[in-house]
């Protein structure tokens, strides 16, 4: 396997499936995932790190700031500074002494857009 390769292959449009803490029993060729905080198994001691399968076997690439990825599983782009950033999407407003219905409505239509841009998650 050609390194640099994998590195640019996993690095370019970087995806990953979701967050684990321990790989897939049968991960398709070029499969991404983010390694959780306790690893095990081949993934031991690359916790915050993307795991990528290259060749029949997993590489590991040491997240860096500035750092993006996409996250499949909830549709979310993250990204690494110093850690690994989600924006979490806020509660619906309920309640209050005064409820402004165009102010609500407004903030939902906010909110709906940047989850479909991708900054928040869906759920």
């Amino acid at each position: 396997m050609n390194e640099a390769h994998a590195l640019t292959d996993a690095l370019l449009h970087p995806a990953i499936e979701g967050q684990a803490d321990s790989p897939p029993a049968k991960p398709r060729e070029g499969e991404c995932w983010l390694v959780g905080a306790s690893p095990s198994s081949t993934w031991a001691g690359h916790s915050g790190s993307l795991a990528c399968f290259q060749a029949g076997a997993w590489m590991f690439v040491e997240p860096r700031d500035g750092l993006r990825v996409l996250d499949r599983a909830t549709g979310q782009e993250i990204r690494f500074r110093g850690g690994w950033m989600r924006p979490v999407k806020p509660a619906t407003p309920i309640g209050g002494a005064t409820i402004d219905g165009e102010a609500r409505a407004a903030i939902a239509q906010l909110v709906t857009a940047l989850v479909a841009g991708g900054i928040l998650a869906e759920s």
